[in-house]
């Protein structure tokens, strides 16, 4: 079972039997079906009970595969991975562990995972939290590994730290005097979903935009349009202020990261970010896959609400969950 906080970090189990941490879960009972399986083993490692309703993930795991003594290798065993939902503090409070076997949960970043599990179990976690994200339905997996690897898959999407900013959200300007630190900008696609930056070699994303300069003269519309056309060669419609996260870790001061959001009219040829070098993947998601690619924490749900007051005001729709679908050179987004 796949199972995560509301801040997107995943639950694994401490057990007084192996070195590595697992995902909750078991073998099955003769002529048990695995999402019964799963649901009576997380009854009996957490004490919680719950219906299955969605599988993330099958995977064919090889005798060589297998992280087990010889004996207990089976040639061709399957592994099923079932989606545990997204749980809130009073189902995290109503855990109860047994007296044996599982010794502590935690939740952690997925990019901890394969730290924390064998190399096998952090490959078949992070293909399920993929594929939850990429909503296109369970994957099959051989060793972990995707037949069919998604576009999340592709740029290892979730294989470090995701950006954390647990910063209060505000409608509207940053108060006279707070400087502007950071201008990221949400930009609609006609279908209602926006574009988002994945570093192609470990998926960490970011949305267009970035460090204000001293061409821009102050202003985040002038910071928003410049980043967006060199990171991402994309051309939008006049940017609307949003609001702005107050940030009061990195100096003396507080400082502010505004957030704004335009149409999407074109984007153009791919190349390097000057300022920080790769080659970003471009591609759009829904506002709400954006935010599981991040951990923004409580504040999110403000941001994103701004989000959609803003999509409704450009008479845009609400896109449903789809496949993160790649942004290829010269598309015209119109």
């Amino acid at each position: 079972m796949l199972i995560t906080d509301q801040q997107g970090r995943v639950l694994v189990q401490h057990v007084d039997y192996r070195d590595t941490c697992l995902l909750p879960g078991g073998a099955l009972d003769k002529g048990e079906s695995p999402a019964r399986g799963a649901a009576r083993e997380l009854h009996a490692e957490l004490g919680v009970t719950t219906v299955i309703e969605r599988g993330l993930a099958v995977d064919w795991v090889s005798a060589h595969g297998a992280n087990a003594p010889t004996p207990m290798r089976f040639p061709g065993e399957i592994l099923h991975v079932f989606d545990g939902g997204t749980w809130d503090t009073e189902q995290i409070a109503a855990i109860n562990l047994p007296e044996k076997e599982i010794t502590a949960i935690d939740f952690v970043e997925p990019g901890d995972l394969p730290n924390l599990l064998s190399p096998g179990d952090a490959r078949r976690a992070l293909a399920a939290l993929r594929a939850r994200v990429n909503g296109a339905g369970a994957v099959v997996l051989e060793d972990g590994r995707p037949l069919a690897p998604t576009l999340l898959d592709q740029v290892n999407a979730f294989s470090r730290h995701r950006a954390t900013h647990h910063w209060p959200w505000h409608d509207g300007p940053a108060p006279t005097g707070m400087p502007a630190r950071q201008c990221w900008g949400w930009l609609f696609a006609p279908d209602g979903r926006v574009l988002v930056l994945l570093d192609p070699t470990n998926g960490a994303a970011c949305l267009p935009g970035g460090t204000p300069e001293p061409q821009d003269r102050g202003d985040p519309v002038a910071t928003l349009t410049r980043e967006a056309a060199e990171e991402a060669a994309a051309l939008t419609s006049a940017p609307v202020l949003l609001g702005h996260l107050s940030d009061q870790e990195h100096s003396s001061r507080p400082c502010a990261r505004v957030r704004m959001a335009a149409a999407l009219t074109s984007v153009g040829p791919s190349r390097p970010a000057p300022a920080t070098g790769p080659t970003y993947v471009r591609a759009l998601a829904t506002p709400e896959q954006v935010l599981e690619l991040f951990n923004w924490g409580p504040s999110a749900a403000d941001q994103l609400s701004a989000v959609h007051r803003e999509r409704a005001r450009l008479r845009l729709p609400r896109a449903p969950r789809q496949p993160l679908t790649l942004i290829t050179d010269s598309e015209n987004i119109t």
